[in-house]
């Protein structure tokens, strides 16, 4: 083996066991440290916001937790493991004291014991799901209570877990709830609406439905640019895509095809169903997006730009421009169509999850039967 090669291999061993010695030198220094903090922080008197409470905070902590159990093994339990982990956690023995707590401080989750004498843990989760709802409530519970741990979940807790558990299953526990909260608050659509500017590589806010400025918006939710030689590029709009969701395929029209307005121009198909999307403008179908055909899963980055589907000359611009909407006016649409989903989608809402009728959420449609599917889609989509 020449010199060379073999001076290349020693060189990569030795970087990988100096990065791997680094790491685990880190690690333990971090843990040495949340040992610290855990020790000192517990000994603390914080009687004046709770009797019970004790309190360990972290730098940059994975997530803001409070525990409330009447069994101060478990809170122990809790600290201990959860802090070492990187967790900031509160800990107080009664469900009142949580209460208080969490109007004053910002919680990520709540765990509430759900046998307790004062305040048990299905009232705790009521009233936190009231007070915060954005705090993600856990019920810890025993074999004997999984029934009622699952009925709390009607009224809002995200999960249960079950005690006695051991540190692992503790910890995976947490870290599965808190890539589930923040699936969940990546997904989770504001009903704001915003003109944006784009360049061709830019991102829309995932979190909020986005108009490029200058993009006209037909009242079945198509883009369409307008060329200065008269072609108009056509593609679906954040709204469609947000609130449908997955889309799995796309039946472009023919080339070539007279399309006059209103007519189904393309379809998007997700799973087995599919949407027809009606043409805002006459003329005929001159392109197709090849390339968005064999990636689909650039809609997920944005719908506008060079994500369009397809490219019609236009015919009859001077008319049929002024049926469409653009800036303020596309803005006010997006408004009143937000505002005309959330309260239809409440009647499509299942009863064992109603706390999802007042929140939209990204690809929310896709939990829906056929039948609501379809009636959904045909109110908004089919115009």
């Amino acid at each position: 083996m020449p010199l060379f090669i073999l001076a290349v291999i020693v060189f990569i061993i030795a970087d990988i066991i100096i990065r791997f010695i680094i790491r685990t030198v880190n690690e333990k220094k971090i843990r040495k440290e949340r040992e610290t903090i855990l020790e000192e922080n517990i000994n603390i008197d914080f009687s004046k916001e709770a009797v019970s409470l004790k309190r360990v905070e972290v730098p940059n902590p994975k997530a803001k937790i409070i525990c409330v159990d009447d069994e101060s093994v478990i809170l122990d339990s809790f600290r201990k493991i959860l802090v070492l982990d990187g967790y900031s956690v509160d800990t107080v023995t009664s469900g009142p004291e949580a209460l208080n707590l969490i109007k004053s401080y910002h919680y990520d989750f709540l765990f509430t014991d759900l046998k307790m004498p004062e305040m048990d843990g299905v009232e705790v989760t009521k009233l936190v799901k009231n007070i915060r709802p954005d705090i993600d409530v856990v019920i810890i519970t025993g074999y004997a209570t999984v029934e009622t741990a699952v009925e709390c979940m009607k009224i809002g807790a995200m999960d249960y877990v079950q005690k006695p558990f051991t540190e692992d299953e503790l910890l995976e526990f947490t870290r599965n709830s808190l890539v589930k909260r923040q699936d969940r608050i990546q997904k989770q659509l504001k009903p704001r609406v915003n003109i944006t500017h784009l360049s061709g590589s830019d991102k829309l806010s995932s979190g909020e439905f986005s108009i490029p400025g200058g993009v006209f918006i037909s009242d079945g939710h198509c883009w369409a640019a307008v060329a200065q030689d008269g072609t108009v590029k056509i593609g679906i709009d954040d709204f469609a895509k947000k609130l449908i969701g997955k889309i799995d395929d796309i039946e472009f029209p023919n080339l070539g095809m007279s399309i006059t307005k209103g007519q189904p121009l393309f379809s998007i198909k997700q799973g087995k169903k599919s949407i027809h999307f009606n043409s805002p403008v006459s003329g005929l179908v001159s392109k197709i997006n090849n390339d968005l055909s064999e990636n689909i899963s650039a809609l997920d980055f944005t719908t506008y730009e060079k994500n369009w589907i397809t490219v019609i000359d236009a015919d009859k611009l001077d008319t049929e421009l002024a049926l469409l909407k653009i800036g303020k006016n596309a803005v006010t649409y997006y408004q009143e169509e937000i505002e005309k989903y959330s309260k239809l989608i409440k009647s499509f809402i299942k009863e064992d999850s109603k706390k999802e009728s007042f929140e939209l959420y990204w690809g929310q449609l896709e939990n829906l039967d056929d039948k609501d599917w379809y009636s959904i889609t045909g109110e908004f989509f089919k115009k």
